[in-house]
């Protein structure tokens, strides 16, 4: 009999063929001593990555939408067809470091409690990207928005993780859904992505289910991965932004209902206010910075347009979107 797959690595690509075809080659080049599976989910990609992967990357396992969904229901297509013990959630614009993998894989057999590992996280020019935050409510809201948060970053009430240099072990809310590995075990207890997120923070909503069901979420900094990002949206910064705050919403108020995102939107109008304020004095008192203060302006102006009701409306998702929440369903099912 052959020896059961040890991890399953799923990917979701919709743009970006070369980051794909840089991302498979690292995984390959730097594969782990155990079995273990590449699922791609070919999300209508129109770049030639189905033909690339076909010449070049056979053993790739390849499934193909028939239509365009989002990241969390693309993943939970990937899960569902996976094998391992272990399911490695990556991006299509990342490249593994050295013995990552490995170390992951490592990091979850050692730590039984642990339910998600992430490994530290690049840059591509080498610099820390931060990867692991607090978990979104509406008194944080309140906090990050007085700027509390960044009065008091290492404050153990108001702070959060952006003065860390995540190059130690550390317990964290959460971890960005560019690389999360998760136990099968993990997934059977709370579930797969909830996919009427269509993009962001779906891997919130995840981790906060995860954590809600007792397993502790870690960063394991000896695995290192780099995170280009921003890739698969170029060229849709509005569509972006919009998903980026609708998501946000959707994630507030379904965790802590009509008030809790009540709450947030007077803080992210008042917060937006409020630095719109402090950055339009910035000038007089430091004349060399008018630069950075007109660029801050113009994101805190959008940010206020859009909390008080002014769009950009429209998000990356299609205009009717038929997903729906899956169920994860174990193989004997």
């Amino acid at each position: 009999m052959p020896e059961p797959i040890k991890l399953s690595i799923s990917i979701v690509h919709h743009h970006g063929l070369e980051l794909l075809r840089a991302c498979l080659a690292s995984i390959y080049a730097n594969a782990p001593d155990f079995p273990f599976e590449v699922i791609v989910v070919d999300n209508v990609s129109t770049d030639g990555a189905v033909e690339m992967m076909e010449n070049h990357f056979p053993q790739v396992r390849l499934i193909r939408n028939t239509e365009r969904h989002g990241f969390g229901f693309n993943q939970n297509t990937g899960i569902a067809a996976s094998l391992g013990e272990h399911i490695f959630i990556l991006n299509d614009d990342t490249v593994i470091i050295a013995n990552a993998l490995s170390c992951l894989c490592a990091y979850l057999d050692a730590h039984p409690a642990v339910g998600l590992v992430g490994p530290r996280v690049l840059n591509g020019d080498g610099t820390l990207q931060l990867s692991c935050y607090k978990f979104p409510s509406p008194i944080r809201c309140i906090w990050e928005n007085s700027l509390l948060t960044a009065a008091f970053p290492d404050s153990t009430i108001f702070g959060d993780y952006r003065k860390w240099n995540h190059e130690e072990e550390r317990s964290v809310d959460f971890i960005i859904g560019a690389a999360m590995l998760v136990r099968r075990a993990v997934i059977e207890a709370v579930g797969t992505f909830d996919s009427l997120f269509f993009m962001y923070s779906e891997e919130t909503d995840w981790q906060i289910r995860i954590r809600a069901a007792g397993w502790d979420i870690r960063l394991c900094p000896q695995a290192q991965i780099t995170h280009f990002g921003g890739q698969s949206t170029e060229g849709f910064k509005d569509k972006q932004f919009a998903e980026f705050q609708i998501s946000s919403v959707r994630l507030m108020t379904k965790h802590y209902g009509a008030p809790g995102a009540l709450i947030q939107r007077t803080s992210m109008i008042s917060g937006s206010l409020l630095r719109l304020a402090l950055w339009s004095a910035i000038p007089l008192l430091a004349p060399g910075k008018r630069e950075v203060s007109q660029e801050q302006i113009a994101c805190w102006k959008r940010l206020l347009g859009w909390w008080s009701g002014f769009g950009p409306h429209e998000g990356l998702a299609p205009p009717v979107n038929a997903s729906q929440p899956q169920k994860f369903i174990k193989d004997s099912e």
